[in-house]
């Protein structure tokens, strides 16, 4: 297992329907994607467990594009990864700020 954390200046404020929104289902080749409020002083955080080891530069590459197309305000995003290739990443962090979005009416 590997654990790895981001950090992001964010710039749109969110407001959360409800505690946290979950998309995907941990289980072989996919991902779940947590969205929780947290206090981060305007930042995005990222965590990452996933057990491929040795991907980081990837996984970077990846949260780092999410991050400039959802700029996030005190958000914290927790991802458990069993495999998930870097499309389907993509894919359920986008779902999960759509998820987040079609909640708080915006």
């Amino acid at each position: 297992m590997e654990t790895l954390d981001y950090r992001f200046t964010g710039t749109q404020p969110v407001r959360f329907p409800t505690d946290a929104v979950l998309v995907g289902v941990l289980a072989s080749g996919n991902l779940e994607v947590l969205l929780e409020p947290a206090a981060l002083d305007g930042a995005m955080a990222v965590r990452i467990i996933t057990a491929a080891r040795g991907f980081g530069t990837i996984w970077e590459a990846v949260i780092a594009d999410f991050a400039r197309r959802h700029p996030l305000r005190d958000v914290q995003v927790s991802i458990n990864d069993a495999g998930a290739t870097p499309a389907v990443v993509s894919l359920r962090l986008d779902q999960a700020v759509e998820t987040l979005r079609a909640g708080d009416g915006a």
